[in-house]
């Protein structure tokens, strides 16, 4: 990985439709079919994730990735459709391979959720030969 500077800052949009509100999430969450039709924390969440992943996208080598470990993000004011949300992220700490980002997500209206984000640079190949393992599929590797 080529080190993004402590402070790159990152932003995208995404406008609230009909598949990112929480009553999409039946298929796989019956209990929630019948909750109000506003944006999902479970997107907004992946929304945040799929931003930081642009952010580092510049900086990763071919065969590098990053995944999400940990997040800690408030999800304070409901946004019904047809509204946009903008997912503000920063980077705040690098510790070996671990990169923490302080994020922010607004719509047009308020604030609507904050908190922190940690995600962990991997090496695509051997992630997946793990997975592979866990799967019972090969043996591990070191």
């Amino acid at each position: 990985m080529n080190i993004p500077p402590i402070g790159l800052t990152y932003e995208s949009t995404v406008s609230v439709n009909d598949a990112l509100i929480v009553p999409a999430l039946p298929d796989a969450f019956p209990a929630m079919a019948d909750m109000p039709a506003v944006f999902a924390t479970a997107f907004m969440v992946a929304f945040v994730e799929a931003t930081c992943i642009e952010a580092l996208a510049p900086y990763l080598e071919p065969g590098e990735g990053t995944v999400g470990t940990k997040i800690d993000m408030s999800h304070i004011a409901a946004t019904p459709t047809g509204l946009a949300v903008t997912a503000e992220v920063e980077l705040v700490a690098i510790e070996n391979r671990k990169l923490l980002f302080r994020v922010r997500c607004t719509d047009e209206v308020d604030r609507i959720g904050e908190g922190l984000h940690e995600r962990v640079l991997i090496d695509r190949h051997r992630f997946g030969i793990k997975l592979d393992a866990k799967k019972g599929l090969t043996a591990p590797q070191p």
